[in-house]
């Protein structure tokens, strides 16, 4: 793993494996993100994959949400918009992609780890998986993520996860919520689930699962402007001072 993180598709048989990775706890700077996206995009274009494994790198965190570095490095709405445009990019590439994406999540996840999961066609994780979305607690709030972790959570659950932006939820409550299919007690358990379920999709009709993919997506044909309008949101609001001093707070600790 480098200093500036890295994604990596690979492809065994039929099954395509994207992996992230960031020495920050998976925490997904702009050029991440805008790999991600290719990666997903490429995969599913790829006529020899049937299905798609999405997971990040390491034994702890799933993923920490947005760089704080890049987010203290925003200087104008222009440059915010842009950075917030990533997250957009990869949950709509999740979305486009018409294979099944299996997310596979192995720790915490925060604000945009949360939304990967909920991007994800079937999301399996480990008994400590917990979550939480911090945006509200550093000023912005959960805009783009919002209508992806609405849609798998339901409005009740993500309002409670936007408003109460400190507490972490443990993986039973996400599971019960709708976001994690199964847990499991351990990694490996996990990994067994994620390689078994994918290769029975493997060998199911690519043809069905991509109309199935669109009917289970159905009402989501204006994300691209609905995200984008979003980013627009969250880029003006972490120009904020208050934005500034709760990040340098969050890095201080």
């Amino acid at each position: 793993m480098n200093d500036q993180g890295a994604v990596d598709l690979s492809i065994n048989g039929s099954i395509a494996t994207v992996i992230f990775s960031h020495p920050k706890s998976n925490s997904l700077p702009g050029a991440i993100l805008n790999k991600l996206a290719e990666a997903i995009t490429d995969a599913g274009i790829d006529d020899n994959v049937k299905v798609i494994i999405l997971k990040s790198a390491g034994e702890k965190a799933f993923c920490a949400g947005a760089s704080f570095d890049e987010l203290i490095a925003i200087h104008n709405i222009e440059q915010g918009k842009e950075f917030f445009s990533g997250f957009a990019g990869v949950i709509n590439a999740c979305r486009k992609c018409p294979k099944f994406i299996i997310g596979r999540v192995q720790g915490k996840a925060v604000g945009g780890g949360v939304g990967m999961a909920s991007a994800v066609d079937y999301c399996l994780a480990t008994e400590s998986a917990s979550i939480k979305l911090s945006e509200l607690a550093i000023g912005i709030g959960p805009f783009v993520v919002g209508p992806a972790v609405e849609r798998k959570m339901g409005t009740a659950a993500f309002t409670q996860l936007a408003i109460d932006a400190t507490t972490w939820k443990s993986a039973k409550w996400a599971e019960a919520k709708g976001l994690f299919t199964d847990l499991y007690p351990d990694i490996n358990a996990l990994d067994k689930a994620v390689e078994n379920l994918a290769d029975t999709l493997s060998q199911s009709s690519p043809e069905a699962m991509a109309e199935l993919k669109r009917v289970c997506w159905a009402g989501t044909e204006d994300w691209d402007a609905l995200l984008n309008e979003r980013a627009e949101i969250s880029g003006k609001l972490v120009l904020s001072d208050f934005t500034s001093k709760a990040i340098e707070k969050f890095k201080a600790q």
